[in-house]
């Protein structure tokens, strides 16, 4: 359900950020046609509350030496430990992403690795670290993904 306290000026300024993060204020306020000083205010205010969290690069896993990317569900061996496995895994910098998911796991990670080998070592990291089973996706092609959100 889309968030009542967004304004449609405030969405229209997010929709434009989401495609082009690095988007200035000028062509931005021209884009919703408001003023500079208008969008300034505006996204300085997004920010302060946490509706935009940041900015980032995207950077091309394969031509960065990370062309493998899986996905590793991970399931408690003893479902009476504590649960903290993001916080028993966040040293590992291959780790991009950690969700908590229904069903018969509890997390779900996103990773990027240099090889087969290197995801092989990186799981048997992330179960001594966390003390879990495993179960790997590995992705063959990524016809598209962090797609801006529909505001």
């Amino acid at each position: 359900m889309a968030n009542p306290n967004l304004e449609p000026t405030d969405r229209a300024i997010l929709r434009e950020l989401a495609a082009d993060g690095r988007c200035s204020f000028t062509d931005l306020a021209e884009r919703v046609g408001l003023s500079v000083s208008a969008v300034h205010q505006r996204v300085r205010r997004l920010e302060q509350r946490g509706v935009v969290r940041g900015y980032a690069a995207r950077l091309d896993g394969d031509e960065i030496g990370l062309p493998l990317t899986a996905f590793i569900s991970l399931t408690p061996i003893d479902p009476a430990a504590p649960d903290d496995y993001p916080k028993r895994l966040e040293h590992l910098p291959q780790i991009e992403a950690c969700y908590s998911v229904a069903g018969d796991a509890s997390y779900l990670v996103r990773v990027r690795v240099a090889s087969p080998t290197a995801l092989e070592e990186l799981l048997r990291h992330i179960r001594e670290s966390a003390n879990v089973s495993t179960r790997t996706t590995v992705v063959l092609s990524t016809p598209y993904e962090d797609r801006p959100p529909a505001v």
